[in-house]
């Protein structure tokens, strides 16, 4: 089912200036955009359409046959965002359902319709909504997410005949670029019947392969990918209600009862859940999201509403239930194995899970990016093997970094725990060309190297991709270990390979040894 928002743009700034009842009557309004150094409309209300303005027309030809024209500056990517919303609230429907940028959503209502009666139900309920909550909307049903579309968008309202509907559609249906539409419209090609008599090996000699595509789609030969803008997850949870629920403590209620039966089932699934989103559908057809998020998987419900209600005090919005709350849903998006575990006796698995708790709650409050942890990163190189991750995103986002490297029993580290960023010069007296260091001076004071341990070459990852930061062309190091007369050791390396990659290379001092 395609849904198409023929004055999206004038909705939307209608609903969200809320006008009283009885409202005003509506004046005719353009929304207008530079293109070309002309200001041009690029969408306009049902009044302005009705005065024979249509989007692509200049303003100053706009407003000569319509002078009491109001005129808004295009925004669309407030368009874009409202769309979303309603995308959203349509996830009531079904999980797949996808905007179809700049003005109409499409739904993959198979397997769905019968929760509501049947198609005809369904569409009739979404159609409902929609009109209440203040839009324009046009749906259209077909085997097919390009063939509603199109029908929504150019057909004649006559869908008995699905084939035959579709085959009456204008060339524009395609969605072609303008050069490829106009060069069918000059071939004398003004149909989509007209343009599926002819052979698909000519069409695509004359117009591209694209257009050959847009046609077997079209006409339901082919199938194009459907992106659902909301993912359901694995676990959920949902609860709806014969009558709008207007009480937000009461839908918390509801929402505690969801976090019991989802923790059930991962209980039996022997899995915990990592990320939460509970989607409250409201009565007009939009819908709120919260999330939240775990360092851990848990499966405790009392763990999932402590934090939702935490999420739900930081909200810069409350949650609004308008006309009511129609469904509840709780879905669980990340989840892992969870087994079992035995609390030792000095309360170790306990501290951890406190400490596991803390970090939760504190990135509720203070914002997922504002906690940050390190991890070991996948590189040779040492100023990079470690990057900020959120404290609260749990195993390591580099499946490649085997953890952070530990010395052999006995040894001493092989990376200093304190690094310089950037590496500081030092003058060193060493053996040319390869030869370690024998004496440096560092900030002013020489130290005499009575002890060694290297070279550890440290050469440009080759096999990065050009694109990667650390693929890029690095002096080849060699590092070494260095003790002073005074017992204090320091991290050196040689920058470049002498007579290869420099004349004369330089020395620095890139980290301390505690």
């Amino acid at each position: 089912m395609a849904l198409w928002f023929p004055f999206l743009p004038a909705d939307r700034l209608k609903i969200a200036a809320r006008p009283a009842s009885p409202a005003p009557p509506e004046p005719p309004l353009a929304f207008a955009e530079k293109v070309k150094g002309a200001m041009r409309l690029a969408a306009v209300n049902r009044v302005a359409r009705r005065l024979g303005l249509v989007p692509g027309l200049t303003l100053a030809d706009a407003r000569a046959r319509v002078p009491d024209l109001a005129v808004r500056d295009f925004d669309p990517d407030a368009d874009a965002r409202w769309l979303d919303r309603l995308v959203q609230g349509c996830a009531r429907y079904t999980p797949m359902a996808a905007a179809a940028p700049p003005d109409a959503l499409i739904l993959d209502i198979t397997g769905c319709a019968h929760l509501f009666g049947g198609e005809a139900a369904l569409e009739a309920d979404a159609m409902a909504r929609l009109k209440r909550l203040g839009m324009t909307v046009r749906p259209a049903r077909a085997n097919t997410a390009e063939a509603a579309h199109a029908l929504a968008r150019w057909g004649d309202g006559e869908t008995n005949d699905e084939v035959a509907a579709i085959r009456r559609l204008p060339v524009i249906a395609l969605g072609l670029d303008p050069e490829g539409e106009l060069g069918l419209r000059r071939a004398g090609l003004k149909t989509v019947d007209a343009v599926a008599k002819r052979p698909r090996a000519a069409i695509a000699a004359r117009f591209g392969k694209a257009a050959v595509t847009a046609l077997e789609r079209l006409l339901g030969e082919t199938r194009g990918p459907l992106s659902p803008r909301l993912p359901l997850g694995a676990i959920h949870a949902e609860r709806r209600f014969p009558e709008p629920v207007a009480r937000t403590e009461y839908a918390l209620g509801i929402l505690g009862e969801l976090a019991h039966e989802a923790a059930e089932e991962l209980r039996q699934r022997n899995r915990g859940g990592r990320r939460f989103e509970a989607v409250f559908f409201r009565s007009d057809g939009l819908a709120q999201r919260i999330a939240i998020e775990f360092g851990r998987p848990v499966r405790d419900p009392e763990a999932v509403m402590r934090l939702f209600d935490e999420r739900i005090e930081s909200l810069g919005d409350p949650l609004d239930p308008g006309f009511g709350f129609d469904a509840i849903r709780l879905l669980v998006l990340g989840e892992e194995v969870q087994n079992p575990s035995q609390i030792a006796l000095d309360g170790g698995e306990i501290d951890e899970n406190e400490v596991a708790a803390l970090i939760d709650r504190l990135s509720i409050r203070i914002g997922r990016g504002n906690l940050m942890r390190f991890e070991p990163r996948d590189t040779h190189i040492p100023e990079a093997a470690q990057r900020l991750v959120p404290a609260i995103a749990g195993g390591q986002s580099d499946s490649k970094a085997d953890g952070w490297p530990q010395p052999e029993p006995g040894e001493p580290p092989r990376r200093p725990l304190q690094l310089f960023d950037p590496p500081e010069p030092v003058a060193v007296i060493a053996e040319v060309p390869d030869g370690p260091p024998w004496r440096f001076q560092w900030r002013g004071k020489q130290h005499e190297v009575i002890g060694f341990e290297g070279p550890e070459r440290i050469a440009s990852e080759w096999w990065r991709s050009p694109g990667d930061p650390l693929g890029e062309k690095r002096l080849t190091r060699d590092y070494y270990r260095v003790e002073d007369s005074e017992g204090r050791r320091y991290w050196l390396f040689r920058h470049g390979l002498y007579g290869q990659e420099k004349a004369d290379p330089g020395w620095y001092l890139h980290g301390l040894f505690a």
